[in-house]
């Protein structure tokens, strides 16, 4: 995958790879000593069916979204379902 600024990815909308629309990236977690990326934090919107998306949630009710089901970042974020 080619190299994308972070400023870029903030407020971008994700989606799944079966077309659920998930809601909009509000962070992205990482490790400070290693750097390594950790989570994709997505706000869910309104209309996202909670009952079926199986990703954790931290305390402010967002998904954290492994990095490594990242599949694709162009006009949204495409992770793997």
């Amino acid at each position: 995958m080619a190299d994308i600024l972070a400023e870029n990815l903030s407020g971008k909308a994700v989606m799944g790879s079966d077309g659920t629309e998930l809601g909009m990236l509000y962070n992205i977690t990482m490790d400070l000593k290693t750097g390594e990326l950790h989570d994709l934090l997505v706000s869910p919107n309104e209309d996202t069916p909670r009952g079926k998306i199986n990703f954790e949630r931290d305390e402010g009710g967002r998904f954290r979204v492994p990095v490594s089901r990242v599949q694709a970042v162009k006009d949204y974020i495409v992770i793997q379902r």
